[in-house]
């Protein structure tokens, strides 16, 4: 049995881009695990229309 283990879970997400206006991306999560229970994320990441890996610090979550 792995006590820590790394998962990687993708969901769609409502975002705002000041270029683009909002926008629904699929949001990809990686995250850290002990005993099933999540300690951290480690990075999260989103796919562009163009197929592109952007980090999602260049967006912000609506409300």
């Amino acid at each position: 049995m792995k006590l820590v283990r790394v998962k990687r879970k993708t969901r769609y997400e409502k975002r705002f881009s000041p270029q683009m206006g909002k926008l629904s991306a699929k949001i990809t999560y990686i995250k850290k695990y002990f005993l099933n229970i999540p300690i951290a994320t480690v990075h999260k990441y989103r796919e562009t229309y163009y197929g592109e890996v952007k980090d999602c610090k260049d967006c912000k979550i609506t409300a």
